[in-house]
């Protein structure tokens, strides 16, 4: 059975058009409910949001359709979302909501889950929400309606939890950091995790007003930190998204490195500190050259689907804790249960500053393969799969690619486009490549 309302990350899309409605949300909150109430008789529920101006609206009907069902609320405010994780966890909640639509632009938001361990829900779960949403509403009681009540440290519980995952015998003193929170959830919290481990920080993308989430800046518009880390002379930039699941780091050099790059970096530093690493999980958009470099030094690589809830079951399934994406999500299950831009990169800094060396030393040696992805807007209800012409191109390419590359080819889980990425040892083969396909996937 399909879902119709989750996708690869909870409920997502434009504000004001179904299902981001406070009316939807309102119900999807009470079917919420009802499925927490079959096997809890008093659920309590963590919400925290992103900076969207329709944070609040969205808050209030969640607020609302769980007090309905006779579950109770604890608002945290504007927090990351592996903070919400956190402390769901930590507070023995029954399920942490976190209303963020992460890197898109501030016309959109959506609604994320979380369950009591911290981490993201399975497909089964979601497909016993929507059953209940088809359902007609059973009001609770009034002496059995849920409370809501604010939790006004969560900021500060979240960057002492931080903290923590950093070597206690180190310090980042006297290094100066760029710290870019994409004007979203981490823009109070992500400047003080660094500056109270020691770090000289200056910080950008800190100052939300409700519309400004995720533009040009961030994760997903890293220039800005880039031009920043140059002009401050810093050692380090970082850059989160809007709620700082996903990390992007600067070096010294104004060099990017995405997530690929930044995954292999804390497989290396462990092997290098005799540290067992069994296997590491990547996504269908990890980088072959991370999975040849790791191949090289005896790690297992398993690609997942796209979706770092998708590299989470695979990680589970092995029994392994390292495993991530390009853009960003990366996991380390010793560390936090879900993807933490935060936790990341304290522990590629960590790296950094036991060893004494760059983030360019200690990736020296992966040259990552170029990859190209192209988006191409899908109308509504178009079947790409259908395309034949799409089709024909595609085996065509991947005659062409043979074992130098490979091609990729799939459906957003978060907004209307197809995604087309060529991967090959040359950079113009893998332009010319995803060009064709793009190219054909309009024509169809």
């Amino acid at each position: 059975m399909s879902r119709q309302y989750f996708g690869t990350d909870g409920i997502r899309g434009t504000v004001g058009q179904a299902p981001i409605t406070p009316d939807f949300v309102l119900r999807l909150a009470h079917a919420v409910g009802r499925v927490l109430r079959t096997t809890e008789d008093r659920p309590v529920v963590l919400i925290g949001k992103d900076t969207r101006i329709s944070g609040y609206m969205l808050e209030s009907a969640l607020e609302s359709g769980f007090n309905s069902a006779g579950v109770d609320v604890v608002l945290l405010g504007p927090l990351p979302t592996p903070g919400v994780a956190y402390l769901t966890r930590a507070q023995r909640a029954s399920l942490g909501v976190v209303i963020s639509a992460s890197h898109n632009p501030y016309p959109d938001n959506g609604i994320k889950f979380f369950s009591a361990q911290g981490t993201k829900l399975p497909d089964a779960w979601e497909l016993a929400v929507e059953q209940a949403l088809e359902q007609a509403p059973v009001w609770a009681e009034s002496a059995q309606l849920g409370k809501a009540r604010r939790l006004d440290d969560a900021a500060g519980r979240y960057i002492e939890f931080c903290k923590s995952t950093f070597a206690s015998d180190l310090t980042l003193k006297g290094v100066r950091i760029v710290v870019d929170a994409a004007h979203g959830a981490a823009y109070q919290v992500a400047p003080k995790v660094f500056h109270e481990l020691g770090a000289d920080v200056i910080a950008i993308g800190c100052a939300p007003d409700g519309l400004n989430i995720n533009h040009e800046v961030g994760a997903t518009h890293p220039d800005a930190l880039v031009r920043a880390v140059r002009a401050n002379r810093a050692d380090f930039g970082i850059a989160l998204d809007g709620d700082a699941d996903r990390l992007q780091m600067v070096d010294g050099q104004g060099r990017l490195f995405n997530g690929d790059e930044l995954l292999y970096l804390m497989a290396a530093d462990r092997m290098g500190r005799d540290e067992h690493v069994p296997g590491v999980v990547g996504t269908q958009m990890t980088n072959l050259a991370v999975e040849q470099a790791l191949v090289q030094r005896g790690v297992k690589f398993v690609r997942a689907k796209v979706g770092d809830r998708y590299v989470l079951e695979e990680l589970v399934r092995h029994g392994w804790v390292l495993g991530g994406e390009g853009s960003g999500h990366l996991l380390a299950l010793d560390r936090q249960t879900t993807g933490d831009g935060l936790v990341s990169a304290l522990q590629v800094l960590q790296a950094c500053v036991r060893n004494g060396q760059t983030l360019a030393q200690l990736l020296d040696g992966l040259t990552l393969f170029p990859q190209v992805l192209l988006n191409v807007r899908l109308a509504p209800g178009q079947d790409w799969k259908a395309n034949t012409v799409l089709a024909e191109a595609t085996r065509a390419v991947e005659q062409e690619l043979a074992d130098q590359g490979r091609v990729l080819i799939r459906a957003s889980g978060t907004e209307p486009l197809l995604r087309v990425m060529v991967e090959a040892r040359d950079a113009t083969l893998a332009n010319r490549c995803a060009q064709r396909l793009a190219d054909a996937a309009r024509a169809g």
